[in-house]
């Protein structure tokens, strides 16, 4: 499928999705027409999740419920093949800090060695957001923590059966 301008993939492993996920996916839903949100569903680089790819891909399209021009898909294939399957043109990440820089670079390299139509399009997290991280949320739910307006009200409660102690 030729890659349409307006169509954009926004992926991750969403484990889970916090409300810096949330302000990048919104963000680009009033850039283009359509963006699917790619949930992986094998994680290479994370290992286990925490959550189901099923609970990941239903929390994810709980959140973006309002946002008419959102999508939410489990992928397991290259994220370039994902992208080229749902005929996107850009493949939509956040970054928050250096070290997000360092990786997505090698990242975009890889992708665009895959396959050069397809762009990659970077958005500075919110400065409200750019410290949370997903890693950091289920560390905090694990010892008590408060991430009530950190993550959605439905992933609080998951966090809390799954991970309190």
């Amino acid at each position: 499928m030729a890659p349409d301008n307006r169509i954009a993939i926004c992926p991750g492993t969403f484990d889970p999705v916090t409300n810096g996920h949330l302000d990048v996916i919104g963000r680009a839903s009033a850039m283009y027409d359509k963006v699917v949100v790619g949930v992986v569903n094998l994680p290479w680089r994370k290992g286990n999740t925490v959550f189901s790819t099923e609970e990941r891909v239903d929390f994810v399209r709980g959140a973006t419920r309002a946002l008419r021009n959102v999508e939410v898909e489990p992928f397991s294939t290259l994220l370039v093949d994902f992208a080229r399957q749902r005929g996107a043109m850009a493949i939509v990440k956040g970054l928050r800090a250096i070290s997000d820089f360092e990786y997505e670079l090698e990242m975009n390299q890889l992708n665009r060695r895959q396959d050069p139509e397809i762009e990659s399009v970077y958005l500075m997290a919110s400065a409200k957001y750019s410290f949370l991280s997903s890693s950091g949320i289920k560390e905090l739910a694990t010892f008590g923590g408060d991430i009530e307006d950190l993550v959605p009200a439905e992933v609080v409660q998951a966090l809390k059966e799954r991970l309190g102690r």
